[in-house]
């Protein structure tokens, strides 16, 4: 029998995409929870997914809390044995989420990436983004003496109980290098996968920008000598 998979989608004001996204994420043929934060949405992000009823959870932040604030939030109340991050717009193909998991059939798996950057650069990606992602991955190697080819993606996959013990404390996009970091010092290798990516633009809705890379780099930076509390893993 698969494990259970929970699947968070943090989500600000994404009623172009939303809808499609959890249609595809529904489809897909293992055994899942999905559990949305609607992140102080104001546009019809709310409307759409009440239509879904309890084909996936809902948990709502009156205003925007940053998107590792609600993936704590959402953390609270997984049940999966493995937790997924998936962004609520269309950079990243859910069809790739079956191959992602299929590592952890191996129990000694506990962190898995869904590298962007295993096959090159990607077309089409903002060279400013391009140099951040490049400098990131130094920054892990110098860091840590790890290497990556893809420490800011979106699809990072985790046990439950590993991610718990993280105690993690990223209210926004830190969430990336949180992990990352904490994993590391964990003592777990992090298994790539290669996946597909679309980049979108500002004017599609993107929210990371590159003013958020030193915030990156700093949490590397601070989490570099990190160490669990006792009783956790």
């Amino acid at each position: 029998m698969s494990p259970l998979v929970s699947i968070i989608v943090p989500a600000l004001n994404e009623e172009a995409t939303i809808q499609e996204l959890l249609g595809r994420l529904i489809a897909l043929p293992f055994e899942k929870e999905i559990l949305v934060v609607n992140d102080g949405s104001t546009d019809g992000t709310a409307r759409i997914l009440d239509s879904f009823g309890s084909q996936i959870v809902v948990l709502t932040n009156p205003q925007r809390g940053g998107k590792g604030n609600a993936i704590r939030q959402a953390l609270k109340v997984a049940q999966g044995e493995i937790v997924v991050i998936q962004d609520a717009d269309l950079e990243y193909f859910p069809e790739d989420l079956p191959a992602l998991i299929a590592p952890f059939a191996d129990a000694k798996v506990q962190v898995v990436y869904g590298s962007r950057f295993s096959r090159g650069l990607i077309a089409g990606m903002a060279l400013p983004n391009k140099l951040v992602n490049l400098m990131l991955v130094w920054a892990v190697q110098i860091l840590f003496g790890k290497r990556l080819t893809d420490e800011a993606t979106c699809y990072k996959a985790v046990r439950r109980s590993t991610m718990q013990g993280m105690d993690l404390q990223c209210q926004r996009f830190e969430f990336c290098p949180e992990v990352t970091a904490k994993a590391l010092r964990l003592g777990h290798d992090i298994l790539e996968i290669p996946i597909r990516y679309q980049p979108r633009s500002k004017k599609a809705g993107k929210k990371i920008r590159f003013s958020d890379a030193p915030e990156a780099f700093l949490t590397l930076w601070k989490y570099r000598r990190w160490r669990p509390k006792i009783g956790t893993n």
